[in-house]
């Protein structure tokens, strides 16, 4: 990074990525083109190095992982437009790794409750349940393996340590 005084730390990285309900999942698609495509998320484990997503069974995404497994998602949580001084006031993480598509229901379950629980924490579990039930035959989940990050902010942040 060639702005390292505002460069994130890792801590800031993770809770960014923890606070925020969407990103952006950069592929590399078989026709050669770059596939991005916004997507929410969740974490699935405790060292918080892997993120999950869920997809339709089949699609233009799934095709772009099984071509290339490395994968980039990037999630921005403050973008400030400064029209009287020609900036915007930023800070974004940029993940980087590796994708594998799930197939397995035992597996894609669980991934659907923490997608649950992190987007519809008021709604019951019995619903929550039902939606997941009919999931089933319909649904795969996203396993990005979370291999390094970096994150950036605004020098006005870094400056005012609004952090």
């Amino acid at each position: 990074m060639r702005r390292y005084r505002q460069a994130l730390s890792q801590t800031e990285c993770l809770k960014i990525l923890e606070s925020n309900t969407s990103g952006v999942l950069a592929l590399y698609g078989e026709d050669g083109y770059p596939y991005a495509v916004p997507i929410s998320y969740a974490f699935m484990d405790e060292k918080k190095n892997k993120l999950v997503f869920h997809s339709a069974v089949e699609g233009k995404k799934l095709d772009a992982i099984r071509y290339c497994s490395k994968a980039s998602f990037c999630v921005i949580d403050r973008d400030t437009v400064v029209p009287e001084t020609f900036t915007t006031v930023y800070r974004s993480v940029i993940a980087f790794g590796t994708v594998r598509i799930e197939n397995n229901w035992a597996k894609i379950k669980p991934v659907l409750h923490a997608l649950s629980e992190k987007y519809a924490p008021r709604v019951p579990m019995e619903a929550r349940e039902k939606e997941i039930a009919g999931a089933e035959h319909r649904t795969v989940t996203i396993e990005f393996a979370i291999e390094r990050m970096t994150g950036k902010q605004a020098k006005e942040l870094v400056e005012d340590k609004q952090i």
